[in-house]
């Protein structure tokens, strides 16, 4: 799976679409998962096991939501799970 991830990017890179990618660690005492609630509350979690996990992220910049759609179906495909696709927030002092 990594390696098919990684080839992903690779392809991304290569269009030059690709902005960043990671993956994030939950087998590490120094990456165990938080969350951090408005009232500054910490609790453990997600968990690998929850529906909330994210496992990575990976930003390409496109035009189009329909492109978007096209990188996320095939990072889909790489990595054997469903992408959640966003939009970023444009930067109003920009």
């Amino acid at each position: 799976m990594g390696k098919n991830a990684h080839a992903v990017v690779r392809e991304a890179k290569d269009a030059g679409v690709y902005v960043f990618s990671g993956g994030l660690r939950y087998d590490d005492g120094d990456a165990d998962p938080a969350v951090v609630a408005v009232d500054g509350m910490v609790t453990d979690g997600p968990y690998p096991e929850s529906k909330e996990l994210i496992g990575g992220v990976m930003i390409v910049d496109v035009p189009t939501r329909e492109e978007a759609l096209v990188w996320a179906a095939k990072t889909a495909a790489a990595c054997r799970c469903p992408q959640d696709v966003r939009k970023f927030l444009d930067d109003p002092d920009a």
